[in-house]
């Protein structure tokens, strides 16, 4: 009876998923949209799902298949998307018409109670009011209060390069551990030295969130192409105490401060004014911003007319301790790389913060002065950005126009699924010549000019642009100004060169991780 059931079962999933494959393949097929025939199962991500290759190689194979495209097919497990490559259209589905884009997809079930809280998450008009009352907590105002924290963060991470050297240095390890301290501090307003205390608890969830167990692999696959499953199951991606960290420490923060009538620079501190509805902006025209890629907010504050709960704060201290710790890491350690594999650009860098170091003081008024320093930030979130794509779901029927000359407009109905290209553009040699190649100047004031817009988006396009665009960039920028400061960085035995991606997740990382050694310039 057991062997019977057996193969009646492998029987079904094998005819079920033959089944969605010849239906995602009929969905392209009806609207005259190419697309590469994807794997059972798998579809077009068998590459990452088999950790063969990264998720970015792949979205990037097929958009340069059909390079007079505007669209094409791009099939996820068992899920057909619309790959968005015209940016034209991009701009149409971000901005002009983002009112039929509203929403991001649901990768992870609203069941997954923090994570669902999150403004990342959260849909249609919950998502307006999360985003309109916290929009002032990211303004430069905000931004400036928070940077001394950084500062005195990327000081731990000199001490301890100084303690330590000439040793070949971890740089994915090292780079984390400074985005840690920074969210702990601007975050929490909790002073965390990771590099002492190499086993704290904020140390150990953040590195629990982007090292998946077998567990939580098998889980991912079945959010991509079985979500229904995980639905019924309520399957949940996060341990529960990890859920629990975050509620705990802004329940209990929150109420200390209550109590004993404390106010910090810090997160924390802007989610209790948003709760009360006392959150505003006090930013100026004049403030400016600090970097090329800084976006901007284009939805207006309508105040606080929603009541927020305590799991609705604590799921943007969790959005913004992943976001923050992950990406900004990710970004520092290839920006370290490449400067590793290019010295001459690292000695013009160190030209100008030099200069700069004898002259001025670092504060989040002068270091937009910092120009270079921004064009080869700008030029890292180019070639290695974490973005990928701008997901978006259709939530009222929308006509893209004919993906191409000749063909007929596409229906989307709400539910379908669209991705605007982000690294693929950046990859593209129509719009950066010589794309692998690791250039700054780029981004000069005297070329910049030619970067058309909609082709560079490392925080996306429109309302759901990544809101702390500011934070992130000045993160970034205070410990690179420091390091190229302090230290050169030379390329070791351990160096990879070139630069391929571990065939893994969504992260940008390294395959071989990035390891360099830093030898100290003793400054005067």
């Amino acid at each position: 009876m057991f062997i019977e059931l057996f193969i009646f079962l492998i029987t079904f999933l094998v005819v079920y998923f033959l089944y969605c494959r010849k239906r995602v393949h009929d969905h392209f097929r009806k609207r005259d949209v190419r697309f590469i025939p994807g794997y059972p199962i798998y579809g077009n991500t068998y590459g990452s799902m088999s950790e063969r290759k990264h998720m970015s190689d792949e979205i990037v194979e097929v958009y340069n298949a059909f390079p007079g495209e505007r669209y094409v097919g791009f099939i996820e497990g068992t899920n057909p998307i619309m790959l968005i490559r015209d940016i034209e259209i991009i701009k149409s589905i971000t901005v002009k018409n983002f009112d039929h884009f509203v929403d991001h997809k649901e990768f992870i079930p609203v069941q997954e109670d923090i994570f669902g809280k999150s403004m990342f998450s959260m849909k249609g008009n919950t998502w307006r009011d999360m985003r309109t009352t916290l929009s002032p907590a990211f303004t430069g105002s905000k931004m400036r209060l928070m940077m001394p924290s950084m500062i005195e963060v990327s000081q731990n991470v000199v001490e301890y390069l100084r303690d330590n050297p000439d040793e070949i240095t971890d740089v994915d390890d090292l780079m984390r551990r400074y985005t840690n301290d920074v969210i702990a501090a601007a975050g929490f307003g909790l002073e965390v030295n990771s590099f002492k205390d190499k086993n704290n608890e904020f140390y150990r969830i953040g590195q629990s969130l982007f090292k998946f167990t077998l567990k939580q692999k098998l889980y991912s696959f079945l959010f991509l192409s079985a979500p229904a499953i995980t639905k019924f199951f309520k399957l949940k991606l996060f341990p529960e105490a990890t859920v629990q960290f975050f509620r705990g420490i802004v329940a209990s923060t929150m109420e200390h401060r209550e109590k004993n009538k404390i106010e910090r620079p810090d997160m924390i501190q802007l989610l209790m004014e948003a709760s009360k509805g006392t959150l505003t902006s006090n930013q100026t025209t004049e403030e400016g911003d600090v970097g090329f890629a800084t976006v901007q907010e284009m939805l207006k504050p309508q105040g606080n007319s929603r009541k927020w709960d305590l799991d609705d704060l604590a799921g943007q201290v969790f959005i913004f301790f992943t976001a923050g710790f992950e990406t900004s890491a990710s970004t520092l350690v290839m920006a370290v790389h490449e400067m590793a594999l290019n010295p001459s650009i690292q000695v013009k860098l160190y030209a100008e913060v030099s200069a700069f170091h004898h002259t001025k003081k670092l504060t989040y008024e002068t270091i937009g002065e910092l120009k270079y320093l921004d064009c080869v930030l700008n030029e890292t979130l180019r070639k290695w950005s974490p973005a990928i794509i701008m997901d978006r779901v259709c939530v009222k029927a929308f006509d893209l126009p004919p993906p191409r000359e000749g063909a007929q407009p596409v229906r989307l109905n709400p539910g379908d699924v669209v991705y605007n290209m982000v690294n693929a553009i950046h990859q593209d040699p129509e719009y950066y010549p010589d794309p692998e190649k690791f250039d700054p100047d780029r981004f000069s004031d005297e070329n910049k000019h030619k970067i058309a817009p909609f082709t560079y988006m490392p925080f996306g396009m429109g309302p759901r642009a990544c809101v702390g665009s500011r934070f992130a960039l000045l993160e970034l920028k205070v410990l690179l100004y420091h390091l190229v400061l302090n230290f050169k960085i030379h390329r070791c035995e351990k160096t990879m060169d070139p630069i391929k991606l571990v065939p893994e997740g969504f992260n940008i990382r390294a395959a071989n991780g990035t390891f360099v050694r830093f030898e100290n310039r003793f400054l005067n």
